[in-house]
């Protein structure tokens, strides 16, 4: 049996770090670029490298973007009365993807976790707060999800946010419990989205 190049092999492994790849599928992912050097793994090489050097995070609401402004806070159509809280950026880019939403988002870059010592401050719900406060917000819409981390996490926002009198939602039907938002059809997030309830 031939030995694979350490070349190689570290790919494989780095690959097989990613969400959904486990060392098979990284291993088969590897061969297909490997096979089509010069039309896939060049150009992703290359597109790895520019996205590494130009991604930033949003000085705002958190999304990622290549500038400090994301495109969505950038844009003034933007109604920016509502803001949509989601748990990270898969969320906000599952939310965009049923394009119900007309508002600007806050990304949490995680849930409230007692077993794995996240508390508020590790989160941007500061951030949330003083936004809320000093951008004439309306509503927060709550579209985290359905776990036992996400429901803490979003009473703890209404709690956090009670002074100030906004009104805070929630999204309704059509999300499972257990479920992720990022896992959803899209129709299934616009209709939770229109059903949304006070919280």
């Amino acid at each position: 049996m031939t030995e694979t190049p350490r070349d190689i092999e570290a790919l494989i492994e780095l690959m097989s770090r990613l969400p959904g790849l486990g060392p098979r599928s990284a291993r088969r992912a590897v061969l297909a670029m490997l096979k089509r050097r010069e039309g896939l793994m060049a150009p992703l090489a290359q597109a790895l490298a520019t996205v590494a050097l130009s991604a930033r995070d949003c000085r705002v609401c958190g999304n990622i973007g290549t500038s400090d402004l994301c495109a969505i806070c950038a844009d003034p159509a933007r109604a920016t009365g509502e803001v949509c809280v989601v748990e990270d950026v898969a969320d906000l880019w599952a939310m965009e993807r049923s394009r119900a939403f007309k508002g600007r988002y806050h990304v949490l870059g995680g849930t409230l976790s007692a077993l794995d010592s996240i508390g508020p401050d590790q989160l941007r719900i500061p951030d949330l707060v003083a936004r809320v406060a000093e951008d004439q917000v309306r509503e927060v819409i709550l579209a985290l999800n359905a776990t036992v981390d996400g429901q803490t996490t979003a009473h703890y926002i209404a709690d956090a946010l009670a002074p100030s009198e906004v009104r805070i939602t929630s999204l309704a039907q059509g999300v499972p419990i257990g479920g992720e938002l990022d896992y959803l059809d899209d129709g299934t997030i616009g209709a939770a989205l229109r059903a949304r309830r006070g919280v």
